[in-house]
């Protein structure tokens, strides 16, 4: 007998799309304004890297909402050799500081090394090796309930494909994503936008378009910003949603 299996339908997502909709998501948790910009790739890094990635993104989006990273405490100090406790946060928003920290301890004794405890997902924190290659660090991770890393300095070499080649891969080939999961991520990211209106229409980017056609804020169209779609009742035939409302 034949059995009919169903294939998963995949797509192919590049880091701009991947960047945007993290981007968007992490904006709807309790995350301070612009910290979000710090973590924008661990989902897309963890994704690639076969951990949680988007999926765990959508399984934790209710527990990040109230993601709070000043909980995040140094508790033990020795030279070069740290304790954070992740007070419970999610590991992902434990990587900026972690990072940070191997690269100042590294810089001033050679090596450096922080341990991790209490934090959500602790396997994620093996973002950090990849991700810390940016910032000139070789980076080592021992796994467990306290994982633990070292590092120590790795001058980039000015090669993309050397010194990050996780995300030279993804620049090359992206990352396969679950269809459904990705329109999942979608949609949730799509909160995070104004509702589309012609008021809105109007005030997107840097300048504001009023109802005669003026336009607050910048003056230049050196971009070739082409605003008429904003203000013609009818474009090529078509009436606008402008002129129905």
């Amino acid at each position: 007998m034949m059995q009919n299996l169903q294939t998963e339908q995949m797509l192919r997502i590049m880091p701009r799309e991947m960047r945007m909709m993290t981007e968007r998501v992490f904006s709807l948790t309790g995350l301070p304004k612009g910290f979000f910009l710090a973590a924008q790739d661990v989902v897309m890094y963890s994704h690639k890297l076969g951990l949680g990635g988007f999926a765990l993104l959508e399984e934790r989006f209710e527990r990040l909402k109230s993601a709070d990273p000043s909980r995040i405490k140094i508790v033990a100090e020795q030279q070069n050799r740290l304790r954070i406790d992740a007070g419970g946060e999610h590991a992902w928003f434990v990587l900026p500081c972690l990072i940070d920290l191997l690269g100042e301890t590294a810089q001033k004794y050679g090596t450096g090394s922080v341990v991790v405890c209490n934090a959500l997902d602790s396997d994620e924190l093996q973002v950090a090796l990849p991700l810390a290659g940016r910032t000139g660090l070789f980076t080592t991770f021992s796994g467990g309930d306290e994982p633990l890393f070292v590092a120590s300095p790795d001058a980039p070499s000015g090669d993309l494909s050397r010194d990050e080649p996780l995300l030279w891969d993804l620049l090359q080939e992206g990352a396969q994503i679950e269809a459904e999961l990705w329109w999942r991520i979608y949609h949730l990211a799509q909160k995070a936008l104004t509702p589309d209106s012609v008021v809105s229409r109007r005030h997107a980017g840097p300048l504001i378009v009023n109802d005669d056609g003026t336009v607050i804020g910048r003056k230049d169209n050196d971009d070739e910003t082409d605003i008429t779609f904003l203000t013609s009742p009818r474009i090529g035939g078509i009436e606008t949603e402008g002129a129905q409302s």
